[in-house]
């Protein structure tokens, strides 16, 4: 009952919160100059485009014979006001590759209701989770189908091959919740496993174990307090692995109007927490950690003395004074050692050069690794959070940094790795991602071959205009 309380007194003061943040948003002031996230290098696309048989520099690897994919937000008709850049309409850009050949590129936003009323549409089929329902931070490929993801709040979206959108999918109906942009594939179960967070109901968040055929098998509540923001999480062979630090829904950043609430609260204790894969949420076992914001995390793997390793990109704030978080330092590489005895976290420094977007390959995801690859960024902050013009590889192992430099006037986005074959070793393969030109203002989809990471580019797909700069991406083979 007491549950059934709390539930209506929640609907009730949502409500009016939300009509209060409504009429405080209509009176926010237009910022001064062109809004960074709407002009430059982040000016959205304008229309939905399909090019075939794009032209090739160099020779794309026979192997590869499938689709990449990067989904980013790309607003409509955004208000200046109030627009941030994780909120904006999510479009998808694909390129389709085979037999040495670029097929074709698409961009297709994701047909949200405010997209779908926007281009005279009728809405897209499928259940929502709440009235907020744009989705534009990740997309992948699991259990045959291609989905589009978003944290805290809309159901999954399924993209038919063409980019196009099917349907809102929670799962087959087994999601209850909502889920996160962020999960994670145990390549050993076929599973997909995130932490998900929902900012009507800011005392707990949730493990949502996914099964290979695409069905729900565990919503695992854990209680927490102030609506933590958990953009990611880690998975190890025994453990779920929690982010609960100090960027949290801000009620006074919700009511001014703002659209992006969270805000960086230095009165919550920063922790992570280990949840047994199978065990109830009173098991898990919290760490403390100094105050800092993670949005991306590398790998994770358990330790033979029975403690955790989590590699992440760590920023000392977020969210701190500016609404988009610009004026935070930029994150450092870091390697984290949890203690489930001792309950505490020791943080090292892998790199101290700012950088984000890591990424592994995927087949050592939840093992000891040897090899991630990062997007370097600038030193300085960036009104804009323009990337620099490199890309960085990480030995572990031998304590070595290598660099993938382009021109100063090109900027690379997040890349993946693509394995040569199934038997691989952990480095044979490629990495695959766009790379804007500000100059010319076109794109490439660029290759390199990962065991000449400093050398050139094994192949450079070229699209003839600007792909804004997005979020995260993956390789889908056919």
């Amino acid at each position: 009952m007491t549950g059934v309380v709390e539930t209506a007194i929640r609907s009730v003061v949502s409500k009016g919160v939300t009509a209060l943040a409504t009429f405080n948003r209509g009176r926010m002031s237009a910022p001064d100059g062109p809004h960074p996230f709407l002009t430059g290098i982040h000016a959205p696309m304008t229309k939905e485009m399909t090019i075939e048989d794009l032209a090739v520099t160099g020779s794309i690897p026979p192997a590869l014979d499938g689709r990449y994919l990067r989904i980013g937000p790309n607003p409509i008709a955004a208000d200046p006001r109030s627009y941030h850049w994780f909120l904006g309409d999510g479009m998808v850009h694909g390129l389709r590759i085979e037999r040495g050949r670029a097929r074709w590129y698409r961009n297709r936003w994701v047909r949200s209701t405010r997209i779908t009323a926007a281009l005279g549409e009728p809405p897209a089929p499928g259940p929502r989770h709440g009235d907020f329902d744009t989705v534009n931070t990740n997309v992948m490929g699991f259990a045959g189908k291609t989905w589009a993801l978003v944290e805290a709040g809309s159901t999954p979206v399924l993209l038919d091959d063409m980019l196009g959108t099917l349907a809102y999918d929670d799962f087959g109906g087994t999601l209850r919740g909502t889920f996160s942009a962020h999960p994670h594939l145990d390549p050993l179960t076929g599973e997909m496993h995130a932490i998900a967070y929902n900012p009507r109901d800011p005392t707990a968040i949730h493990h949502v174990v996914v099964t290979a055929d695409g069905r729900v098998r565990r919503e695992e509540p854990v209680r927490v307090s102030h609506g933590p923001m958990m953009h990611d999480c880690g998975i190890t062979a025994r453990f779920a692995v929690i982010l609960d630090l100090p960027v949290t829904l801000s009620m006074g950043a919700l009511i001014a109007g703002h659209t992006f609430p969270f805000r960086w609260n230095p009165s919550h204790p920063a922790r992570v927490g280990l949840l047994p894969r199978e065990g109830a949420g009173s098991e898990v076992m919290w760490c403390e950690v100094d105050p800092c914001y993670v949005f991306h995390v590398a790998n994770a793997y358990d330790t033979g003395d029975g403690g955790v390793i989590l590699d992440v990109v760590a920023y000392d704030t977020m969210f701190a004074g500016n609404m988009d978080g610009t004026d935070s330092p930029r994150g450092a590489f870091e390697r984290w050692t949890i203690d489930p005895i001792e309950r505490g976290v020791r943080r090292d420094v892998i790199d101290r050069h700012p950088q984000d977007f890591p990424r592994i390959d995927e087949r050592r995801s939840s093992r000891p690794y040897r090899y991630a690859y990062a997007m370097m960024l600038p030193e300085t902050a960036d009104p804009a959070f323009i990337g620099a013009s490199s890309l960085f590889k990480h030995d572990l192992q031998a304590g070595v940094r290598k660099v993938h430099s382009f021109e100063t006037h090109r900027y690379p986005g997040e890349f993946v790795f693509i394995p040569a074959h199934a038997e691989a070793a952990e480095d044979e393969g490629w990495l695959i991602g766009l790379v804007l030109n500000l100059i010319e203002q076109t794109t490439d989809l660029v290759i390199i071959d990962a065991r000449d990471f400093e050398g050139a580019p094994v192949a450079s797909i070229h699209i003839p205009h600007r792909v804004p700069p997005g979020f995260h991406g993956n390789w889908l083979p056919r």
